[in-house]
């Protein structure tokens, strides 16, 4: 082994003994014992004396039939000495000024003695001693050298173990703890990384159950039915099914049915032959051709006409078309995935969807939930979407943590695909290159997508109900949340700067007031009443 490699080793060795999760007094015997080991010595001991609230920490090599380093006192001299130069090395104790009264250092033959100091709580108060055989023309510099670090290692453990003491815990405990934090956030980390890579950001257990089954259901050919919510993103699932399946190496076709009429539906869809009708000018391959041997996702099934409704059947059923204008059957294997935000069941009761084709379908359904019910996936959403966006623009905008718990706050009737629009619209509108509350466009009235929702207003992006108007809040939405009966308290809340932007603000103008209203766009009046109802202590520069 080279020298550099052995040495590399025996340090490995030395710090390894110093972070076992025993108690401090085992780890410190076994931390000399290894020294000793390494660097060959007969006996050794580490002495750190005791402080205030501290109790005398000593720690000595086994004996083997010799005398054990704890009957050894080192001379206070030679204390004296390790303490005050940081080091000590003494090639013969029995030549030694320092050990002349030390009968007990005599009659052991030629003894070489080194030590160093170590440092405890910025105190250099202790040390670190060992005791060897002497041999002539020996260069002990060296070993006082790897001496030296391994007291400063030994002096950071000890500081370690008082800490956390000190917090009513043991060393085991707290490793264990932080052991188990970080398989937690490692476990995290990689959950947000796959779904990540499937285009599926979160790692709520509603969207994590929604995904185990997509996986569980990607193995086979079954037909799937994706099931929820405008936004909560049907699309993505079909492509992760797709990526889990083993058709992944195939086409992947999307469709979204409700974009054409009937015939350009079946023109699509099955294709034509040229001539067909006024138009085909050569002849084209539908989609389920170009899916073959892959997967075909059909969005919004539900909203396919009636008429068209008996073909798709036959297709299903059979894997059998003809293009439109032709006379030759055409026969394809494909994964059929379906998606819709239909209630199919009401749908197929009064009658605009075919039962038949239902059943068809629905083989394999997998709702997925709205983004209300996706506890803590929120942030992580709006922290991508913003990420997209400083990529895309060239910015570098982030958010601050209240942003991002008012976020959490809203109910996102739109689902993720109107989260998304929310961090685009305020990060376009963003003066800075922090984002904070009082940027989103709910908290000046400007939340223009409430006007979906007849009868419903957005405040700080909850949906509620006017009761005034005697309409059916959405579901999850605070029954509370009303509209301020004062306009003038109104007024007030809308124009009320967010903490973290007024002081930000404020140290930019260097806390004039006059200045930090013209960054805002406010009147100084505003500023002094929102530093007023904040209770911000202005600083005097």
């Amino acid at each position: 082994m080279r020298k550099q490699d052995k040495r590399s080793a025996e340090i490995y060795s030395i710090s390894k003994a110093l972070i076992a999760p025993t108690r401090l007094d085992i780890t410190l015997n076994n931390f000399v014992n290894t020294l000793s080991l390494v660097l060959r010595m007969r006996r050794g001991g580490l002495e750190i004396p005791a402080s205030e609230g501290e109790a005398k920490i000593t720690a000595a090599t086994r004996s083997s039939g010799s005398p054990s380093a704890a009957d050894y006192t080192v001379p206070k001299a030679a204390i004296d000495q390790i303490i005050t130069a940081g080091r000590l090395v003494v090639p013969d104790v029995c030549n030694s000024e320092l050990f002349k009264d030390q009968i007990k250092w005599h009659g052991i033959g030629p003894t070489a003695f080194i030590a160093a100091a170590v440092e405890v709580d910025h105190e250099t108060g202790g040390m670190l001693w060992f005791e060897r055989a002497k041999e002539s023309g020996y260069d002990y510099e060296e070993e006082v050298h790897l001496l030296s670090m391994a007291a400063d290692l030994a002096g950071r453990a000890i500081r370690l173990h008082r800490t956390i003491s000190r917090r009513g815990r043991t060393f085991a405990e707290e490793q264990q703890e932080q052991q188990n934090s970080h398989d937690e956030q490692s476990q995290g980390f990689a959950r947000q990384r796959l779904l990540k890579n499937d285009g599926i950001i979160g790692e709520s257990p509603a969207l994590m159950a929604a995904v185990e089954t997509a996986k569980v259901v990607a193995e086979t050919n079954s037909t799937v039915l994706l099931r929820g919510e405008s936004g909560t993103g049907k699309e993505c699932f079909a492509k992760l099914i797709h990526q889990h399946s083993t058709r992944q190496k195939k086409p992947f076709i999307k469709f979204n049915c409700p974009a054409l009429s009937e015939s350009l539906l079946e023109s699509e869809l099955f294709g034509h032959e040229k001539g067909a009708f006024t138009g085909a000018i050569a002849q084209r391959v539908g989609r389920f051709e170009s899916a073959n041997g892959g997967t075909l996702l059909l969005d919004e099934i539900g909203e396919i006409p009636p008429a068209f409704q008996a073909k798709l059947l036959r297709v299903i059923q059979e894997g059998e078309f003809e293009r439109v204008g032709g006379t030759k059957t055409l026969k394809v294997d494909i994964r059929l995935i379906f998606a819709t935000n239909k209630d199919l069941e009401m749908a197929v009761r009064n009658g605009e969807f075919r039962e038949d084709l239902y059943y068809r379908i629905s083989v394999v359904p997998i709702t997925l939930p709205p983004l209300r019910k996706r506890d803590g996936d929120i942030p992580l959403l709006a922290k991508a979407f913003l990420q997209r966006f400083n990529e895309e623009n060239g910015r570098g905008l982030h958010f601050v943590p209240s942003a991002l718990d008012h976020l959490s706050r809203c109910k996102f009737p739109g689902n993720v695909r109107e989260l998304e629009n929310c961090v685009r619209r305020t990060a376009t509108l963003a003066r800075a290159k922090t984002i904070t509350s009082s940027d989103f466009a709910c908290q000046t009235d400007q939340c223009f997508s409430s006007r979906l929702w007849k009868g419903i207003r957005c405040s700080h992006c909850h949906i509620a109900t006017d009761a005034s108007a005697g309409t059916t809040p959405l579901v999850g939405a605070p029954a509370n949340d009303v509209p301020p009966k004062d306009p003038a308290s109104a007024g007030a809340a809308s124009n009320l700067i967010e903490r973290d932007r007024l002081i930000s603000a404020l140290e930019e103008a260097g806390w004039n007031q006059a200045k930090a209203a013209r960054i805002l766009e406010k009147t100084p009046r505003q500023v002094g009443y929102a530093i007023r109802r904040h209770g911000v202590e202005v600083r005097k520069l």
